[in-house]
């Protein structure tokens, strides 16, 4: 059988069931092969009857006493009930439409079965259990695969195609495509082994062995990958250089604050890539109020000052207009035009902001996604900066890069990724961390508090309000049905308006116009609303120094990095700032979650506890980072053979930069597989 053959010269695929593997990705034999169980059932130990837990999924083993139809013999849908013993004690097995099975459960035969035991009327029963005939093909005992499945497809089926695999020798079809350095150094097994023992392990050993080397082959193949992106992206010989004489220290002498050490060793680092012939492909993360938008300034008067202009692109209308005037307010001293395009400009506007751009007039560009429109022309773009890079995709930071000759490139983002997934997330850039807080900013103070507590934390907020602070008070996306979300973030502004008439609160939800929700943040912003409630539009978007107090209703229903999000909202003055988690929620992973965020305010940490309560997976879709769906590996969990397939990997492009040699084939053509065009090599 070879690996390439169509799915459907397996026994039992026809046309709709070809259908449904497609949408499983499955076209060939090798396609099923490598559709790996996404975890196993131990059916290792059988149990007598008397001891199998009721309610539990269990392996008992027993002979038939007798076996009868129940109801209209002249009915399709029959009961079949079926009397098992061991030297225990009997269970009684229901099969429902059981017509067809009627003469195979023979008194006296022995069975094996699989389900769940529950207890009606004194009476021991199992409805469709699973069950093997000793001796028959398909044992249902042992590690058991649980494969992925979609409609039209059962476990059943998806074992039984496998097995036929197992039986036709064709994981022997899977050559070894690895170096024989390679194998021999890692003491990887064999690609048929790994295939064979990954779907139908005889011991824990042989399993371990074959996910060893299936994760490994597929982090090598990332890792290698992600090498020629990120060499690829470097080294562009007309690249624009800031100049050495161009000194930032009077634009950062203006400055109300004093840098911190981390904020001066990060400019450092982007100033020494500024200076290059290369252009900087970098990655800043900070947490949020850490100050990222000072450096990214600095940046920006470096490239202005060397004859350059520079780009600024926001997720939001709301922040690209917030950056706009906190930039216009910095530069303008220092003789440098700021311009804002977003699309709610008049066509007029928009004329007059293109023109000054493209005569060079405008030294600074902030907006949204309006940069990358096609009508938009720099005279000599130097600096393209993108906001809270996880909002644009890789793509839309291409496109604003394109207008200019390979500018330098900031990426700012307030997500803290652990390091080890940073770098394979945004495995084309170096990477940056601003680590402190600005001088003089307060630890935000964090409590998790019933809602039987709701009163008296409400009663604090109107406290806080009178003391002249701001407040905003969240209620979360219920599901994904936003409508849900806004009647209850609307009972909490009723409720609200209706105890404290005395204060004026504000509104903001999903559905609103985009125009509608940023006049209410803007009046939020002005100081002209004391208690802004809303769902999670706020999560990215406005800087208000004076909100001190976030109130985060039914916090289960985030995620802990976005309720470290929310919470990043208030803290942002010199006033002491709360974060209030309202939640009735017994839940572990809640609790832990309102736990953690009582106990820390620091990003990092904060990102390291949700990967372990979440997975990678839930956290950082890898498509939106322009990243290969992987198959088997955990980024996360596999984070000691992911350091070792990149060392693996720098050796082995050492020895063969263009990986030409024959024992290489294999490896270049996964990768070739694995990134499609994203790789601009001779691959």
């Amino acid at each position: 059988m070879n690996l390439k053959d169509n799915i459907s010269c397996l026994r039992g695929v026809g046309a709709k069931r070809a259908e449904a593997l497609k949408k499983l990705n499955i076209e060939t034999i090798g396609d099923l092969l490598w559709l790996f169980p996404r975890k196993y059932e131990d059916r290792r130990n059988v149990l007598s009857v008397m001891e199998a837990p009721l309610d539990t999924d269990v392996l008992i083993s027993g002979r038939v006493v007798t076996a009868g139809l129940s109801g209209n013999p002249y009915s399709r849908s029959r009961l079949l009930k079926v009397l098992i013993e061991d030297n225990t004690g009997t269970v009684q097995l229901l099969f429902f439409n059981g017509k067809y099975l009627a003469n195979y459960f023979k008194p006296g035969a022995e069975f094996v079965f699989f389900g769940k035991i529950t207890l009606r009327n004194g009476i021991r029963q199992m409805t469709h259990p699973e069950f093997h005939k000793p001796g028959d093909k398909g044992d249902i005992r042992g590690l058991i695969p649980v494969y992925p499945l979609t409609e039209g497809l059962t476990q059943n089926q998806l074992r039984s195609w496998q097995l036929e695999l197992m039986e036709k020798h064709a994981a022997e079809e899977a050559a070894e495509w690895l170096p024989d350095w390679i194998v021999t150094e890692c003491n990887l097994c064999s690609p048929a082994h790994a295939l064979s023992n990954i779907h139908f392990p005889k011991e824990r050993k042989n399993f371990l062995e074959a996910r060893y080397r299936l994760i490994f082959e597929e982090l090598l193949t990332l890792q290698t990958g992600l090498f020629y992106i990120k060499n690829g992206s470097r080294g562009n010989a007309n690249a624009v250089a800031a100049s050495k004489a161009v000194s930032v220290k009077p634009f950062e002498n203006s400055f109300q604050f004093e840098l911190t050490d981390s904020q001066k060793k990060v400019f450092a680092q982007i100033e020494k890539d500024m200076e290059q012939e290369k252009n900087m492909n970098r990655l800043v993360q900070g947490d949020v109020g850490s100050g990222k938008t000072a450096v990214a300034e600095m940046a920006m008067f470096k490239a202005v000052k060397s004859g350059f202009q520079a780009a600024m692109m926001a997720p939001t209308e709301l922040l690209a207009k917030q950056h706009f005037a906190s930039l216009k307010r910095d530069f303008e001293p220092f003789g440098v035009k700021v311009g804002l395009l977003s699309g709610s400009l008049s066509a007029k506007e928009r004329k007059a902001v293109l023109e000054s751009l493209k005569s060079g007039e405008t030294d600074i560009l902030v907006g949204t996604h309006a940069l990358i429109q096609s009508d938009v022309r720099f005279a000599n773009l130097g600096l393209v900066i993108t906001d809270e890079q996880h909002r644009f995709g890789v793509n839309q930071r291409e496109l604003l890069s394109a207008k200019g000759r390979n500018p330098d490139i900031l990426v700012m983002t307030a997500t803290p990724i652990p390091r080890t997934l940073a770098v394979i997330l945004y495995g084309d850039m170096d990477i940056s961390v601003i680590d402190g807080m600005p001088r003089g900013r307060k630890p935000i103070k964090t409590f998790a508090r019933k809602e039987s507590a709701r009163g008296k934390v409400y009663d604090f907020v109107h406290e806080q309000v009178k003391q002249g602070r701001q407040a905003y008070v969240v209620a979360p996306l219920i599901e994904e049905s936003e409508k849900l979300s806004c009647r209850s973030a609307e009972e909490v502004f009723e409720e609200l308006r209706a105890k404290y008439p005395d204060i004026r609160i504000g509104f903001v939800h999903g559905l609103m116009k985009q125009n509608e929700k940023d006049a209410a943040m803007e009046k939020f912003a002005a100081g002209e609303t004391d208690i802004l409630v809303s769902t999670v539009v706020i999560e990215v978007g406005i800087d208000v120094a004076n909100a001190s107090v976030m109130v985060i209703e039914n916090s289960e229903r985030f995620g802990l990095a976005q309720l470290h999000q929310l919470r990043g909202r208030v803290g942002r003055g010199s006033t002491q700032s709360y974060c209030i988690l309202i939640s009735d929620s017994e839940s572990r992973v809640a609790k832990k979650r309102n736990e953690i965020m009582c106990q820390t305010t620091d990003g990092f940490v904060i990102a390291e506890e949700d990967l372990k309560l979440r997975g990678p997976g839930e956290l950082f879709g890898t498509r939106q980072h322009g990243l290969p769906e992987l198959n088997i590996s955990d980024l996360v969990r596999n984070a000691e053979i992911l350091e070792t397939t990149k060392n693996i990997a720098v050796e082995l492009i050492e020895r063969d930069p263009e990986l030409s040699s024959p024992e290489n084939s294999g490896l270049k053509e996964r990768v070739r597989k694995m990134f499609g065009d994203k790789i601009q090599l001779r691959l």
